[in-house]
């Protein structure tokens, strides 16, 4: 079980998620990530990969799942190549 990931949670590359795939489904105060989601360098959509819970129709997203490369790779390359997610809700948790 890994946690799940929201508005503002962290990427690997120091980037935040930003949430526009969903507006009405929140986990503690934050709405929930969902597949496509980038990120605040822009791109970097995510790839869910809870393929069983599911938020307005897209699979929801939790802590660790990849998500393709944002505005950043290149030139710093990186982790702005690969930008998964890496925090999320301290008590609320999925199984993939």
């Amino acid at each position: 079980m890994t946690a799940v990931h929201r508005n503002t949670d962290a990427r690997v590359c120091g980037a935040s998620t930003v949430v526009a795939g969903n507006s009405t489904v929140f986990c503690n105060n934050l709405l929930v990530s969902v597949d496509a989601d980038p990120n605040s360098h822009g791109g970097g959509a995510i790839g869910a990969s809870t393929n069983q819970v599911f938020v307005e129709g897209l699979m929801m997203v939790e802590v660790g799942d990849s998500a393709a490369p944002d505005a950043l790779c290149p030139p710093l390359n990186g982790a702005h190549c690969g930008p998964s997610t890496s925090s999320g809700s301290p008590d609320t948790f999925v199984g993939s």
